[in-house]
């Protein structure tokens, strides 16, 4: 690599859009915008990192010297936050900028990692390396790795072949690690080899009320269905009464609901329709809308703030 020393390459210049232009990640972040409803912190740090990722391989193209860019990842935040979208978003950015080769996302949890006896744990966690390797792996609830109250434990041996990969191909693998945050930061202070290693730290904040109804206007419109307004109203109240009780999971928990509105929407049109109420077959709009009384039959209506049920159905 050519040093600044040289007046010749200080002078040359290299043209961001153009990089920009050829990889598309305009594309990319658009497309990140489209799958997520609010998380304004979350994807202005997505797009620090895509220019970092651009002026890095600016740097690179006109022979600069500079260490490789570490890529490693935290995301942090509640269930249902759109830290797996966000994941799928950022290997497709490091894909199109070649920072991967691939840019597949290999997902798991510590189960897919930790093995049950010795000798088990390595073969297990080479395997799952092998199959992300090109890509990014992601690996779910990571603190669930370390547990040092378990003395026959073996999620230990998995996090060291980790840091060992982690530094030895980090220009062939990307590790993002997901949890809640206060269960991260115990992690990286029991494992200060891992905390090195992470370059970038996300957090992802809780979605407002106001943003968890538009969430649910997006989910019912891909599935081809459409809330009437007394519909929309009524599924403003199921989620003030939902994000108060326990067990709530964002955007996670909307999209379960909207299963069961389904079905009891799918429900209600066949009753109507079997005993003759409606007077004629369903239409379209009848078999398309969502109604008031599909979403208030939610025993989370029934049963008020006092529902202590963890599926809020």
């Amino acid at each position: 690599m050519a040093s600044l020393a040289n007046p010749d390459l200080a002078n040359q210049s290299v043209d961001l859009q153009d990089i920009l232009r050829e990889a598309n990640i305009g594309e990319v972040l658009d497309q990140l915008d489209r799958d997520l409803v609010g998380l304004a912190p979350v994807k202005q740090r997505i797009r620090e990192i895509a220019a970092f990722l651009v002026v890095s391989r600016a740097r690179h193209q006109l022979g600069i010297e500079s260490a490789a860019p570490s890529l490693h990842m935290c995301f942090t935040g509640n269930p249902g936050t759109g830290k797996t979208t966000v994941a799928l978003r950022m290997a497709e950015m490091l894909h199109r900028l070649g920072y991967v080769r691939k840019g597949h996302v290999v997902s798991v949890t510590r189960d897919d990692l930790v093995g049950q006896y010795i000798g088990h744990t390595a073969p297990k966690t080479r395997e799952i390396l092998k199959k992300a390797m090109g890509g990014v792996l992601f690996i779910d609830e990571a603190y669930y790795l370390y547990r040092p109250e378990n003395e026959r434990d073996y999620g230990q041996e998995a996090i060291e072949i980790l840091l060992q990969v982690m530094e030895n191909n980090r220009d062939d693998l990307v590790v993002i690690l997901a949890g809640y945050k206060d269960r991260m930061e115990k992690f990286f202070q029991s494992n200060p080899g891992m905390s090195s290693r992470i370059a970038h730290h996300i957090d992802f904040p809780d979605y407002s009320q106001d943003e968890l109804i538009e969430i649910a206007k997006k989910m019912v419109g891909a599935m081809h269905y459409q809330f009437d307004e007394s519909a929309l109203k009524a599924m403003a109240e199921y989620i003030e009464y939902r994000q108060k009780q326990p067990h709530f999971a964002n955007a996670r928990s909307i999209r379960n609901a909207l299963d069961r509105v389904r079905l009891r929407h799918a429900n209600r049109v066949f009753e109507m329709a079997s005993k003759g109420k409606a007077g004629k077959n369903p239409t379209a709009g009848d078999l398309s809308t969502i109604t008031e009384a599909d979403i208030r039959a939610s025993r989370v209506f029934n049963g008020g703030l006092q529902d202590k049920t963890t599926t809020g159905r």
